[in-house]
């Protein structure tokens, strides 16, 4: 079974793509075209369920057109609008990652800053506003840091730790 921990959000289904079942995935992140995964991965009813790829192709920048296997028509496309789209942690090495693609990576990861230690878990991005921004939470506490290179000094991506050295009083 799939865990949360073990997924990254990098785009989400809009609609189906005329009659043989493609689907128009509108992507954050295109690590699916740059790791070789067989797989992305769908939260229907709570689980996380992979999808085998059968083909995809880029219609723009943000978008492709993916086809899954079994999925043959509009009809078996139709399911998957709206679906968020996921890909597994376990096929990235640390030097495809890049995090401006997608800050939803780090979800899970614990903060530890190099003057106040560790401050808590990641547990959402808020892009709500301009500026990007982690939500961490540790203990009674939640902070909301800038999602922003400059700040990140070391990443451990399979301890799930980053390492940041935060302005002083930004986390006051």
């Amino acid at each position: 079974m799939i865990r949360e921990s073990e997924v990254f959000k990098i785009g989400k289904f809009t609609k189906p793509h005329g009659v043989k079942g493609e689907i128009a995935f509108s992507f954050e992140n295109d690590v699916f075209d740059r790791v070789d995964c067989p797989y992305l991965v769908c939260q229907i009813d709570g689980i996380f369920v992979p999808f085998f790829i059968e083909e995809y192709r880029f219609k723009g920048k943000e978008t492709a057109l993916i086809t899954f296997e079994d999925v043959d028509s509009e009809e078996k496309a139709q399911r998957f609008s709206g679906l968020d789209v996921y890909f597994p942690r376990s096929y990235v090495a640390e030097e495809d990652i890049h995090p401006e693609d997608s800050w939803n990576y780090f979800i899970g990861f614990t903060v530890v800053d190099k003057t106040k230690g560790q401050l808590g878990t990641i547990t959402s991005v808020d892009t709500a506003t301009i500026n990007t921004l982690f939500v961490v939470e540790g203990g009674d506490e939640e902070y909301l840091i800038p999602a922003v290179e400059e700040f990140i000094t070391q990443m451990d991506s399979a301890k799930k730790i980053l390492r940041v050295s935060l302005p002083e009083g930004l986390i006051e």
